[in-house]
């Protein structure tokens, strides 16, 4: 095992990804290529949806972040797994629509939806919209009056929160563009506009503190908070919240400094802080909606890369070069995210080289690591780098007019092309000569 139980080496001393071969991988769909094990992405699924619903009873429901990653199949993988998602654009809710996807159990999330956004997902049949603001609460009152319709709402409220992660990736805090702050009385008046406006119902509230967090405390105080909010509502408005959605955010192992989490106790240990809590309160129980994140795709996947060129600097730092980099994955550029890495073709030796991971683009930031542990490679090589399921994918761009790679699913020794590779000509459709 490395990192992850279903990576391991293989006889030939090559890295395997459920039990597959990945240098036969790359051989076959060519580099770079996003790789995923399906059975690992449906036993987390199962996990948190069998977890959420011991702990918070039958109707409890985990959500699938679409932000990570999303594609056509996933959608239809997270629909046969009992899932709700979670989408943030119209571009999302199209691929969930055209992915036949439940739109009942759809939760559309995001700061600036549009006008369009508004009424495509009304005209889809959207379950919940989750509102982040005044502006948007009074547009989606309009187009559902429009409609003759009542619309179901959550209202996102910032609990004010520091979860101790990445700044980039908090978002519980009270200087924050998404929600509504407690402290300043700003939930409680947009609570009291949704209670009254045309068109709405208003079934609970929702938060989310961050991501990429290892520690549970800063989820029970986000529970705490939230049931005491709960609870000063009914108090002065008079009405019952009867949808709690507490996001997500727990942590992913990417390398082996990393702690390993156990997603079903933390949401056991959750859940007794909720109970607890409501009953303090003197508020019923509500229904718990649970955000996996990307806890449910991360360590699923991996890169895989053809390496060009070592280069040694001496004095300074060892180079190797790939035929990928922050077009496929941003996240170094953006967070100094840490990866693990390997030369696939050369598992089974030891790591004894250090090196910068630089990718093919011309610019100076375009790094995938530095300082990373790694077997010495060779022009030709397989590199790969390791819990790359996530928000790489999804953020994957066409920098430096390069093609976006395929990604492959493996399931039980078979492997599919679950999205084609680009090609130059995807590159110039949309161009106007």
């Amino acid at each position: 095992m490395i990192i992850h139980d279903h990576l391991d080496i293989n006889e030939a001393g090559h890295l395997t990804i459920g039990g597959m071969d990945t240098v036969e991988l790359a051989k076959k769909h060519g580099t770079p290529l996003y790789v995923l094990d399906e059975n690992v992405i449906r036993r987390q699924c199962r996990t948190y949806r069998d977890a959420a619903r011991k702990y918070f009873g039958e109707d409890a429901l985990p959500l699938y972040a679409s932000k990570a990653l999303c594609f056509t199949g996933i959608y239809k993988l997270a629909a046969q797994e009992g899932m709700g998602i979670d989408c943030v654009s119209g571009g999302e809710l199209y691929t969930a629509k055209r992915a036949g996807f439940p739109a009942e159990r759809i939760y559309f999330h995001g700061n600036n939806k549009t006008d369009r956004d508004i009424c495509d997902a009304m005209d889809m049949g959207v379950g919940t919209f989750v509102v982040d603001n005044e502006d948007e609460l009074a547009a989606v009152s309009a187009q559902a009056v429009r409609r003759g319709i009542t619309q179901r709402i959550l209202l996102r409220i910032t609990p004010g929160i520091d979860p101790h992660t990445h700044r980039a990736i908090i978002t519980g805090n009270v200087d924050s563009k998404f929600g509504n702050a407690i402290v300043t009385g700003q939930a409680m008046d947009i609570v009291k506009k949704a209670i009254e406006a045309n068109g709405i119902d208003l079934a609970g509230i929702h938060c989310h503190i961050g991501s990429q967090i290892f520690d549970i405390e800063p989820f029970e105080d986000a529970a705490r908070i939230m049931t005491e909010f709960m609870a000063d509502i009914k108090k002065e408005c008079c009405f019952e919240i009867r949808e709690l959605n507490l996001g997500g955010g727990l942590g992913v192992r990417y390398t082996e400094y990393d702690r390993e989490i156990d997603y079903a106790d933390s949401i056991r240990q959750i859940s007794e802080i909720v109970k607890a809590l409501c009953v303090k309160n003197g508020i019923a129980m509500p229904r718990v909606i649970l955000e996996p994140g990307r806890s449910l795709v991360a360590a699923s996947g991996i890169t895989l890369y053809t390496v060009g060129s070592v280069k040694e600097v001496k004095g300074f730092r060892n180079y190797i070069s790939v035929d990928g980099g922050m077009p496929d994955n941003p996240r170094y550029a953006l967070y100094q995210s840490q990866y693990t890495a390997l030369v696939a073709n050369r598992a089974s030796d030891a790591r004894d080289y250090r090196a910068t991971l630089a990718g093919r683009c011309c610019e100076s930031g375009d790094l995938l690591g530095e300082n990373m542990e790694i077997q010495r490679p060779e022009r030709g090589d397989t590199l790969a780098v390791l819990v790359t399921g996530a928000y790489n994918y999804s953020m994957a761009s066409n920098y430096n007019r390069l093609p976006r790679p395929a990604v492959v699913m493996v399931k039980d020794g078979e492997d599919r092309v679950v999205v084609k590779r680009e090609t130059y000509e995807d590159l110039v459709r949309n161009d106007v000569l």
